[in-house]
């Protein structure tokens, strides 16, 4: 569960380990600046949530909402 920019950050940062690239490989992949990842796996706050979204769907991750107490569909 995602409760903060720091959870995603360490999400982001474990899968892009697992798929072994490293800050930068995945910058030029995905088309950002390696300070944009290197802020995003920090879990700064004030990072661009469309570009987060980006470089977690082209980690094959995926992110569901759902009201707090219930199950994601």
């Amino acid at each position: 569960m995602i409760k903060t920019v720091k959870d995603l950050g360490i999400i982001i940062k474990d899968r892009r380990k697992e798929m072994k690239l490293s800050q930068a490989e995945l910058a030029g992949l995905c088309g950002v600046g390696n300070r944009f990842i290197v802020e995003l796996e920090a879990g700064k706050s004030t990072i661009q949530f469309d570009k987060a979204l980006y470089i977690a769907m082209n980690l094959g991750l995926e992110l569901h909402i759902a009201k707090k107490g219930q199950n994601c569909l």
